[in-house]
């Protein structure tokens, strides 16, 4: 999973609440996380322990062949 804050529909509005700014500050080049990456912090976030990702991504650009590369839990 690609995450790019660039990219992201409800960003600024969103991002106080998004684990991806919590944990890394809003990175400038996107992040990218795996598998095991997304389920632990899916654990975290169930547990209350951080906010759930809070992306919105548009996926008339994803097709496009855009980088939408930050995908929602």
């Amino acid at each position: 999973m690609l995450i790019d804050c660039d990219t992201c529909q409800v960003r600024g509005i969103g991002c106080g609440d998004c684990v991806v700014s919590v944990i890394l500050g809003g990175p400038p080049d996107g992040v990218e996380l795996d598998e095991t990456e997304r389920a632990a912090l899916d654990v975290l976030a169930q547990a209350g322990m951080v906010p759930r990702l809070q992306l919105v991504t548009d996926q008339r650009q994803t097709a496009a062949g855009r980088r939408g590369r930050r995908h929602s839990a």
